[in-house]
């Protein structure tokens, strides 16, 4: 970042080893920051680290929940990407999730108290829940089912932010809060259960897409490589938050299902299952406090990304000769 010293800097990665926490640690070796991952490797890849660890990226097997996974450490900054975040997760790893983000985070918050290091927590747009309110800012507080099926990520990381902001006013702890919208690109879990992975490997093996509901629900989708530039810009720049990073570009499920058929070039069929509970309708994020305050917004388009992530799918697919079989959520 021109005009930032960034090469005496130290940071920790919280969840470094996920498909966004990986894009992070790249980003911020690029920027000279020396830079450490911890992460229990439960939903992450080490391998999505190999790049940053020829790089000089020290890697921690830690799990955040065991506070003595982080005695001795000190950074000038932490990022807290910590948490499983795909549907699949929420009926897996239910409690796993909600505990990473209170007792977890919380052990994140008292070492960036101790050190007086900043602390970001990576937030979701799933705080707005399936909202009432288009398209969604930082000042609406949501439309969320706190006992639904969804809730164990919604909720946690509602949570999460209360106690940042908790921190914050107790004790002075330097914090940001960013809410991260729709992220797609290379690393994600081929078998996720999130749209992108599941179009590309269902086209991938030509199988017929699967679409929940009827398709008119749309979703706003950051590519990833915008999203860590986002986040390092936030933890950087002179604002709290709550921060939404994401592409104001909305589009419908169906149009996405139909430009990655277009894309592989295959002429599979669409298959419609209901619409899961609390599924929101619509979202798509205002940027305009990320615009102002942090002269960010992203740069790669649609088109462009959905190449290179396409790219990685092939890759990974070809590597499983078994194939990956998509989850069926709802």
């Amino acid at each position: 970042m021109s005009g930032v010293e960034t090469k005496q800097k130290s940071v920790l990665v919280a969840g470094g080893a996920g498909f966004i926490g990986s894009h992070l640690c790249d980003l911020l070796l690029a920027q000279g920051f020396r830079v450490t991952a911890i992460d229990n490797l439960v939903t992450g890849r080490k391998e999505n680290l190999h790049g940053a660890m020829a790089l000089g990226l020290d890697f921690l097997e830690r799990d955040i929940n065991d506070q003595r996974a982080l005695e001795g450490l000190k950074f000038d900054q932490i990022y807290n990407l910590a948490s499983p975040a795909s549907p699949v997760d929420f009926s897996r790893l239910p409690v796993f999730i909600m505990k990473t983000a209170s007792q977890g985070h919380a052990h994140l918050l008292e070492l960036a108290r101790a050190t007086n290091a900043r602390i970001l927590f990576a937030s979701t747009s799933e705080v707005y829940g399936d909202p009432e309110v288009h398209p969604q800012r930082e000042d609406y507080f949501g439309n969320v089912n706190p006992i639904g099926p969804r809730s164990c990520y919604d909720e946690a990381k509602r949570f999460a932010e209360a106690l940042s902001f908790s921190y914050q006013r107790a004790y002075g702890v330097d914090i940001r809060i960013a809410r991260i919208f729709n992220t797609y690109g290379p690393r994600m879990r081929p078998n996720d259960g999130r749209i992108i992975p599941n179009f590309f490997m269902q086209a991938l093996q030509n199988q017929a897409l699967t679409i929940y509901g009827d398709g008119s629900q749309t979703r706003s989708f950051c590519y990833v490589s915008d999203l860590a530039m986002g986040l390092m810009k936030l933890i950087e720049g002179p604002i709290v938050g709550p921060v939404n990073i994401g592409n104001p570009r909305e589009n419908t499920v169906l149009e996405i299902a139909n430009t990655v058929n277009q894309l592989i070039g295959n002429k599979t069929s669409l298959r419609y299952l209901p619409l899961p509970e609390n599924d929101p309708k619509q979202r798509r994020p205002d940027i305009t406090r990320a615009e102002k305050s942090l002269g960010w917004r992203p740069k790669v388009s649609l088109e462009e990304g959905l190449v290179h992530t396409l790219a990685f799918f092939r890759h990974e697919l070809a590597a499983r000769p078994e194939g990956v079989v998509t989850p069926v959520i709802g």
